[in-house]
């Protein structure tokens, strides 16, 4: 499923997604089709990363780390929807992450990967992305966020989320390949 924003698309991150498949950002365009081609490459990057994947392969986490494959997908859920919706948007987050009690557990996302069937985690992702770039459609990247200390445009918030995304997608990168062996960039 794709969106056209400013003569860019915006897709959604699509089942099945191998590496070579991925949306490649543009060589040649206007600086909102770049930084957007790159934000979807890294959330197919994500979605490769976890392909083909069972539930014990997901919560098997590389020592010394505690991280999972699925918990990095659920933290991912909750920063998308943090960043373009509580921040920038003002809104009070959506479940799960409304009821969760953040300060007996800053960690939740992660913890409770195991507790959700992997289908729910992966689709609470893909319903924050969809959130996300439902809100990236309607706004110009100039537009300044709602909330923050400095309130952030939102061309920062979709940099920051490439940031967040590659930083990310190298701990996927080494959970996968300890995992499977599986490697790629």
């Amino acid at each position: 499923m794709a969106i056209r924003v400013h003569g860019c698309r915006l897709r959604a991150t699509v089942p099945g997604v191998k590496g070579e498949e991925r949306a490649q950002p543009p060589y040649v365009g206007d600086e909102r089709a770049i930084v957007l081609g790159f934000l979807a490459f890294q959330r197919d990057t994500l979605r490769w990363k976890i392909e083909g994947l069972g539930k014990e392969q997901l919560l098997r986490p590389h020592p010394p780390s505690t991280m999972t494959l699925l918990g990095l997908v659920r933290h991912l859920a909750v920063v998308e929807d943090s960043w373009f919706n509580e921040v920038f948007l003002g809104e009070e987050l959506p479940e799960p992450w409304a009821s969760v009690d953040w300060g007996a557990d800053r960690d939740w996302e992660w913890h409770s990967a195991g507790d959700c069937p992997v289908e729910e985690s992966i689709a609470l992702w893909e319903a924050a992305v969809a959130r996300s770039n439902a809100v990236i459609a309607a706004h110009d990247f100039d537009e300044r966020s709602a909330k923050g200390k400095d309130r952030p445009s939102l061309r920062w918030i979709v940099i920051h989320m490439i940031e967040e995304y590659s930083r990310h997608n190298g701990h996927a990168d080494l959970l996968r390949e300890a995992i499977d062996g599986q490697t790629g960039e």
